[in-house]
This record gives C-alpha cells, sequence and structure tokens, in this order.
C-alpha cells in the first residue's frame, strides 16, 4: 500500500487502547483497513500514570492493527483528556501590511501563532486555538474570513490548556511505542467529529462521553465550538461502587454493570436477582437487579449534576444560549440502560446515543457499532483531515451528502404529533416534467369544455 494512503487514530484511554487505521473512499466515508485493542494498563483517569506498561499496551493495539490491516503504521493522531484540562477565552488581533490584498490562510496562521504565545500558568501549555469568529476591521459575526480585503484582522479563540508533564508523558509513550505523534487533538473534540451532524451544531449541541476514567464535555452553538472540559469520573468508579457496595471482585463488578446495570432504579423489578459464583468454595452470593441499580444511580446522578454544572456555566439554558439539539451521549458508558431517560431527568434536555459507525462504509459486522468507539474513529477523522490538508485536498462533504439524498428512497414527514413516518416515493416522482399530471389533464378537459359551449 502507497504511503499516505492511510490515516491512524490512536486512543490512550483508561480502560482500553484502541488503534484504528483507515481510509477514505470515493464517496467521502471511512473504509476502516484494521483494528487494534489492548488492555490499558497504565493510564488512571486519562492521565498516565506508568510510562512502560502505557508503552506496552500502545505497542500492543498497534500490533494487532497492522496484523488486520496489513500496513505498517508510523504516524498517528492521539487524544487526550484528564482532569487537568481547562479552556479559556480569549480576543487577539494582527494589523495587516497590504490591506488591499486578500485575507489568506496565512494570515489566520499568523493570528493564531500569536494566541499560543499567551503566557499561561506554571507548567502548563496550549493544546488548541480554536477561532470562533471573526471581525475584519469594523465588519464583525464574519464565521470565513479568507478571501476578504482589510487592514486589521481580529477573532474570539476557544484556547483548550493542559499540563505540561502530562502531554510530555503521552508524547514519551508513543515516541517509544515506534510511532510519530502527527497531531495531539481533545478527545471531547474527537468524538464530537464522529457522532454530532451538523444541524445540531448549528442548532446548539452538548456532547458527554462518558469514558472508563474521564467524562468529556464539548458544547456546540452556531457551528462554534462554545465550551470545553473534562470530569474525572466515568465508567470506572461506577465498577468501584459495585464492587464495594455489593462486596464482589472487580472482574464481577464489571460484569454486572455492563449485562445488568441500570441507571433507574424504579425500572428494575425487586423479585429479580443475580447469581455471583463464591470466591475458591465460598457460597454464591445473589444480588437484586434492584439494589445493583440504586448503587448505579447514585453515581451516575452524581456525574450528571456536574454535567449540569458544565451546562450552567456556559449559559445552556440562557435563551440566546439555548442547545436546540439537546445533549448526546457516547462513549462506553452511554451503554448503560436507561441512562438516556436519567439525563433527559436530570438535565431537561433531550437526548441521544451517539454512534459513529455511520461514517464507517464497511462496517457489515457492526464491529465498530459500539459508542465506546466514537473517540477512536474521530481521531481517525481528525488524521485524515490533516493528510488531505497537506495535501491540497478539501474534505469531500458536499459528495457525502449528495449521494446520501440519491441513495434514500423515502421521504420524512413531519405529522402535527411530532413523529417521523417514512412514506413511499411515488415513481411518478422521478417523470419527466414536460408530461401533463393528472391535475393538469382535468384542467384541459374542463378548458375544453367551455371552449365548446362557446
Amino acid at each position: 500500500m502507497e504511503k499516505h494512503e492511510y490515516s491512524v487514530g490512536l486512543d490512550i484511554g483508561t480502560t482500553k487502547i484502541v488503534t484504528i487505521v483507515g481510509r477514505r473512499n470515493a464517496h467521502g466515508k471511512i473504509e476502516i483497513l484494521g483494528v487494534g485493542k489492548a488492555k490499558s494498563l497504565g493510564v488512571h483517569k486519562g492521565i498516565v500514570n506508568n510510562i512502560s506498561q502505557t508503552i506496552q499496551s500502545i505497542k500492543a493495539a498497534v500490533a494487532e492493527a497492522q496484523s488486520s490491516s496489513g500496513v505498517l503504521i508510523r504516524k498517528v493522531t492521539v487524544g487526550i483528556a484528564g482532569k487537568h484540562i481547562r479552556s479559556l477565552q480569549h480576543s487577539d488581533y494582527i494589523m495587516r501590511d497590504n490591506p488591499d490584498q486578500y485575507i489568506t490562510e496565512e494570515d489566520i496562521e499568523r493570528l493564531k501563532d500569536q494566541v499560543k504565545k499567551l503566557v499561561m500558568l506554571p507548567g502548563e501549555e496550549i493544546i488548541h486555538v480554536l477561532p470562533q469568529e471573526y471581525k475584519v476591521d469594523s465588519e464583525g459575526e464574519i464565521q470565513e474570513p479568507i478571501g476578504m480585503h482589510g487592514k486589521r484582522l481580529e477573532a474570539n479563540f476557544h484556547v483548550v490548556v493542559g499540563q505540561m508533564g502530562s502531554i510530555r508523558n503521552i508524547a514519551r509513550c508513543v515516541r517509544e511505542a515506534g510511532l510519530e505523534m502527527e497531531a495531539l487533538t481533545l478527545e471531547p473534540l474527537a468524538s464530537s467529529e464522529s457522532v454530532l451532524t451538523k444541524e445540531e451544531k448549528e442548532a446548539g449541541v452538548a456532547i458527554v462521553d462518558i469514558g472508563g476514567g474521564t467524562t468529556d464535555i464539548a458544547i456546540f452553538k452556531d457551528n462554534i465550538i462554545r465550551h470545553t472540559c473534562v470530569i474525572p469520573y466515568g465508567g470506572g468508579i461506577i465498577t468501584d461502587d459495585i464492587k464495594e457496595g455489593c462486596s464482589i471482585i472487580e472482574k464481577h463488578a464489571e460484569q454486572l454493570k455492563v449485562k445488568f446495570g441500570s441507571a433507574v432504579p424504579e425500572l428494575e423489578k425487586d423479585s429479580t436477582f443475580v447469581t455471583i459464583p463464591g470466591l475458591h468454595g465460598r457460597p454464591d452470593k445473589e444480588i437484586s437487579l434492584k439494589t445493583l441499580a440504586q448503587v448505579v444511580n447514585a453515581r451516575v446522578e452524581e456525574i450528571l449534576e456536574m454535567v449540569n454544572t458544565e451546562l450552567k456555566a456556559y449559559g445552556a439554558f440562557e435563551q440566546k444560549k439555548k442547545l436546540i439539539a439537546g445533549i448526546v451521549l457516547t462513549g462506553g458508558g452511554s451503554n448503560l440502560r436507561h441512562l438516556r431517560q436519567l439525563a433527559n431527568y436530570t438535565t431537561g434536555f433531550d437526548s441521544r446515543i451517539g454512534f459513529a459507525n455511520e461514517y464507517i462504509a464497511n462496517d457489515k459486522n457492526q464491529q465498530l457499532k459500539g459508542p465506546e468507539y466514537a473517540t477512536s474513529i474521530g481521531l481517525l477523522m481528525e488524521s485524515l483531515k490533516i493528510r488531505d490538508k497537506k495535501n491540497g485536498l478539501e474534505q469531500p462533504e458536499e459528495v457525502v451528502e449528495k449521494q446520501e439524498i440519491i441513495d434514500t428512497p423515502k421521504v420524512i414527514v413531519e405529522t402535527p404529533e411530532f413523529r417521523t413516518e417514512e412514506i413511499a416515493v411515488p415513481e411518478t416522482a422521478n417523470r419527466r416534467k414536460d408530461k401533463p399530471t393528472i391535475g393538469q389533464k382535468i384542467m384541459e378537459s374542463v378548458k375544453k369544455f367551455f371552449e365548446e359551449v362557446e
């Protein structure tokens, strides 16, 4: 396989490390070439705390991806999370030497580079500088200034900051695993690439990615990133609560959570029990599913309250900043039964589960269907964007949209009850416009009748 034909996303999570190799097909969708997974042994709450174990886990995931894809992996786009991540708003500007020449990508990069020189707190480093809105001279609220003329170029930026030590540790693990880090991307931004639609970002939406060690949040409004944060709790702490609350080992606690866990105790019956095998000849233990749900509910409610606090910090309950598209839950933790109902009740926003496989062209066996792959696929998509930019290619978004319209043999009709019904498109809809319709034929007959009477 030729160089630059493929891209790689590397998700260094708290519970698992995933490597996905893929490329873009002719229709703009992603063709997966190979996937590698390994248990994450050296990461705690999104932060590397054991270098050698993390390196071994990365090597194992990469080796499996190389074996299944048949390509040699060299460059990877890596995700970063952890409680050390914070974000801030900043405005800056540059004065252009020649206002008669139109604004180019170089001007945008010069403005970004100026923001990257901001003095941070000791030990912190800027990860992302994300433009929100531009202003050219006196003209504001500009989404795309390239091609415009002006002397002063100004922008509001969303700046994502992280601890220098954590960033260096990730870079070292990737390097010592024999890889080159193409880019470092905040994980909720990667997840948003793979599960959010353009319409949702326009209307206002919060993506809540519940991983093993952290819950990552990104809020979009008017197609602009407005707020990002990382909550240092995820699915792992729910497993710990089950382990302690039910007095069982971690392996059984994880299995209980995945197979029988529920976020709403009221939906579980008192009479339903699950039997856990005893250790070394000890008697089996019976656990009520209602009791299990109560343990899960207590921690999930706490996480969702933290999410609510972040939504309030952004101003999501104000009329102008309202999230019309609500919340998209993703990550492995979103597989928990009845989580969506609890999220609706706790936050007051409608929510859905975000799956990343709609962008995948060849996921016939539904291997990547689960929301736990949202970040991995998002990192792959980010890597593909970087490659396209280097090759001077535009992302074929329009091709995807046109393809979807052509391939869809139905019309979605909104009924007064806010439900959607699928109505098959009649064959007459595809007939040539020059053929008269039934209505036109009736009108012709009526017209002819009156002409004969006259």
